[in-house]
């Protein structure tokens, strides 16, 4: 086996990690695509009102892509008008199919952190590992993204008082319908002490329950930069193309070989 084949062969094994551990929340594309966060676009957009704009901790329950088995991720989210960008510590996922070994190798790899902006006026999104100093470019995952916000017609009906995370809320089953007739239903916690944030939405996407409850919101315009891909880090053509360089250095680099492209004769 050659050089090139031992790093493709070892790049193939870590991103079946990556895949197997990775996966959550329903989404499209191949195996290896690499992890997608929250959608807050189209018609979960209009579960915020006039809340157009905030930073938070967020943490969201889903099931994997894979195992089927439920997983819950923490991270960090910053959304404005449709733009998001969420930060996840792979590590810190709980359930699924992550193992101790799993998140150790991941965080060996440098692949332990993790980036997702979505960007619908793009129609694109982002996977950024800082570690790696590299990101994958990958079409938005929601097609009615950019949906304009008369698209979507709100029903709310009220189903009580509770308190969420110390916050006074008001319990709302919420039904969005878009210009198709495809309704979208999501049971949903408004702080009355935050302009009614949803503190906390249950809804599901495809068949698959996705909970999720934000903390420490602060109800301000996200700095510009967050939504900008780190000029420090090199766009891959996919992740095998990312992981194959990754292999290349830790074996002791194969220098002139443009990323996920093998050496000439090879």
């Amino acid at each position: 086996m050659n050089a090139y084949s031992r790093i493709t062969l070892a790049g193939a094994l870590c991103l079946a990690v990556v895949s197997a551990s990775a996966q959550f929340g329903p989404r499209p594309g191949a195996m290896g695509a690499g992890p997608q966060g929250p959608r807050l676009s189209g018609s979960t957009a209009k579960l915020f009102g006039d809340n157009t704009a905030f930073s938070a901790n967020l943490e969201f329950q889903t099931k994997g892509a894979d195992s089927g088995e439920a997983m819950t991720m923490p991270g960090k989210i910053a959304f404005d008008h449709g733009k998001s960008r969420f930060e996840m510590d792979m590590t810190q996922m709980k359930g699924g199919r992550m193992g101790a070994d799993a998140a150790a190798h991941m965080k060996s790899m440098g692949m332990d952190k993790t980036i997702v902006i979505s960007l619908p006026d793009k129609k694109a999104s982002y996977l950024i590992y800082p570690g790696l100093q590299g990101y994958v470019e990958n079409p938005a995952p929601d097609a009615k993204a950019e949906a304009s916000p008369s698209d979507f017609k709100v029903e709310t009906t009220e189903l009580g008082k509770e308190t969420v995370d110390g916050h006074p809320c008001i319990k709302n089953k919420t039904i969005v319908t878009d210009k198709d007739g495809a309704k979208h239903e999501a049971t949903v916690w408004n702080a009355t002490d935050l302009k009614n944030f949803p503190v906390k939405i249950d809804q599901t996407e495809q068949g698959t329950a996705v909970p999720m409850q934000f903390k420490e919101i602060e109800l301000a315009k996200p700095d510009a930069s967050q939504f900008d891909v780190p000029s420090d880090c090199t766009k891959y053509d996919n992740m095998m193309s990312m992981m194959q360089q990754v292999m290349m250095k830790r074996m002791g680099g194969m220098n002139g070989v443009p990323p996920g492209r093998p050496p000439q004769g090879q």
